[in-house]
């Protein structure tokens, strides 16, 4: 099929790498290019990056939902389009442009998990499964019809890092056998019940700040869950300090956030029920190192309290 595709990080790469292997690639539509990290250096994305050697267009428009781009994407007359994590609302107009549609692969078991950030909060709730939905594009966020699912386990030693890896390759995967279904005729077309959706919003480094009064487990899935963007993390006198890795460690109690033991393993620290093994910390503007060594260069002692 003749496929325009829309796509920003690094999870939209196989995606975009499946459809100009198997299908004509028109063009791809990306985010603009943005200054990042400290040198503030002008980065493309990664899918612009992973384009440029298709030799085909690339467009990288501010907003999507104009006139002006509508009028150059109905010139490709794409059969259908690709979205995957782009990160613009596709507006009525483009959704109807081509004959198929667009069609979109999310990193979730839809309805659960609309969304920004589906594998971060599948991890950080504790679920122990997850998956990839391809579906057909509505305006609605994430409501459009259903096409294929895929199930994913979640290892207990998975970060959202580990899992993004692994679910971006089997969306690939399954964004295939459905573009092979659409232009075949065969794709179903599943309803989603609205009613039981739900929400994986946007996520801030507020969001990682540990809550001490939570259980060891609900702390260690935060950990997991934000590594490796935007990371947990806590403070000690007023240093904040990343939390890297982190495990529950027994029923050992103390007060929340109170040290209880320091030992080549990690910080032992009390939680609202029971306590938590830190294994990787980071100090502001210092690499990360095992939280032996980072409790020898704070000078802990049992007794002192994070938070």
């Amino acid at each position: 099929m003749q496929v325009v595709f829309m796509g920003t990080p690094e999870f939209a790469v196989p995606s975009l790498e499946v459809v100009a292997n198997q299908h004509q690639l028109l063009a791809v539509v990306t985010q603009p290019d943005r200054k990042r990290d400290r040198g503030q250096k002008v980065q493309f994305s990664p899918v612009k990056e992973a384009a440029l050697k298709y030799n085909v267009p690339i467009y990288q428009p501010e907003k999507v939902n104009t006139q002006q781009f509508r009028a150059v994407m109905a010139q490709y007359q794409p059969e259908i389009i690709v979205v995957v994590a782009f990160g613009q609302k596709i507006p009525k107009a483009l959704l109807e442009l081509p004959v198929h549609g667009c069609i979109n692969v999310h990193a979730s078991l839809l309805p659960k998990y609309r969304g920004a950030a589906p594998i971060q909060y599948a991890i950080i709730n504790g679920d122990q499964v997850t998956g990839i939905t391809t579906m057909y594009l509505s305006e609605g966020w994430d409501e459009g019809d259903m096409i294929l699912q895929a199930e994913e386990p979640i290892l207990a030693t998975d970060t959202a890092g580990t899992l993004h890896d692994r679910l971006a390759q089997k969306g690939a995967v399954l964004l295939g056998e459905t573009l092979d279904l659409i232009s075949t005729g065969n794709a179903p077309r599943i309803p989603q019940n609205h009613e039981e959706a739900t929400y994986a919003y946007k996520l801030s480094k507020a969001d990682g700040e540990i809550n001490w009064q939570l259980p060891a487990v609900k702390i260690a899935d935060l950990v997991r869950g934000l590594n490796p963007w935007p990371t947990a993390y806590t403070f000690f006198n007023a240093e904040m300090i990343k939390v890297w890795e982190a495990s529950p460690a027994g029923q050992n109690q103390g007060a929340p956030g109170e040290i209880l033991a320091i030992s080549p393993d990690g910080i032992l620290v009390g939680t609202g029920a029971g306590s938590l093994l830190l294994k990787k910390l980071q100090r502001q503007g210092a690499r990360i190192l095992d939280a032996h060594d980072v409790a020898n260069g704070l000078r802990l002692s049992i007794g002192q309290k994070f938070g």
